[in-house]
This record gives C-alpha cells, structure tokens and sequence, in this order.
C-alpha cells in the first residue's frame, strides 16, 4: 500500500517543530522560556539557620520548587565538588549544578538557560542584602557581592554583581 506524501513542506514543518518541543520537555530542557512550571531544587542547610529558610522561600516566590534536606551542608558540598573557598551556609543542586549560598534566583535561572560548561554558581560567605540576607533584622543594608561562576576545577569568573 502506498502512503500519499504530504502536500507541502509546511505540514511536514509543524509536525517537526512540535516534535521538537515535546523532546525539549521530556529531556528537561530548563523550561523558564517556555513556561514551564516550578523546577525542583535540593537544598542542604542548617534545620536551624533562619537565612537558609530565607533563601528557600526566595526560591519558591521565583518558581523553584525546592526539597530541603536540614543535615547541613558540608558533606554535600563536599560531594558534589564545590572547593571550601566558595562556602557558604547552604549548597543546592539544580539541573547538574550546584548552587552555594545566596545566589539569587534571577542567577539560577540564567545559569539554566545558558547551560555553560561549569560547576555552579556561588556566592562565598552570607553578604547581607543578598536572599536571605535581606531581611528586616538587617535594617536595608546591603553589602556589595558577586555572583561567581564556578569551574570543575575551581577556577571562578563574575557571573553577576551587586553594588
């Protein structure tokens, strides 16, 4: 039996670029320009740091979906390679990368439509008026701070800055 070949190229077009989409999904593409929902997020901290807490209700307000784990975070940064320079009081892992300290979800969600070949991000330390950091008890301050790109082999680059 003979099957009719389609009538002109742009059925055949359509078909391919739906085709494309769902792939995109199912292989789980970041999914912020396509409207995706919340994409999860683990999160090791501290059951007891109130900026951590913060920093988790800072992701969900921006669309993350995080699963937190309050066992501290040494060993997961640890395991998941992040040099000690680059410590904070929080490490999460998104998509492949680790996340450490107060990285700002606009960040996050940059790293994730990028795809750069790196590590993670980090924001070393706990500057204050970064997420989490920025809360009343701080009275509006905020310290300069950078957002760094992280290398597999510990090298860092500015990926974003706060002044």
């Amino acid at each position: 039996m003979k099957v009719a070949a389609p009538r002109n190229n742009r059925w055949l077009l359509d078909r391919r670029l739906i085709l494309l989409g769902l792939a995109g999904v199912l292989t789980g593409g970041s999914g912020w320009a396509h409207g995706r929902s919340k994409l999860s997020v683990q999160v090791w901290k501290d059951p007891n740091c109130g900026c951590c807490q913060d920093w988790v209700e800072h992701l969900q307000k921006n669309g993350f979906e995080p699963i937190v784990f309050d066992e501290g975070n040494v060993a997961a940064r640890a395991r998941l390679g992040m040099p000690r320079q680059f410590g904070s009081c929080h490490t999460a892992l998104v998509q492949g990368y680790v996340i450490e300290g107060h990285v700002p979800a606009a960040d996050v969600k940059r790293l994730l439509d990028e795809r750069p070949s790196a590590l993670g991000l980090a924001v070393p330390g706990m500057p204050v008026g970064s997420p989490g950091m920025d809360g009343a008890v701080y009275g509006g301050r905020r310290d300069p701070y950078d957002v760094l790109l992280i290398q597999r082999n510990g090298a860092q680059s500015v990926f974003s800055t706060y002044r």
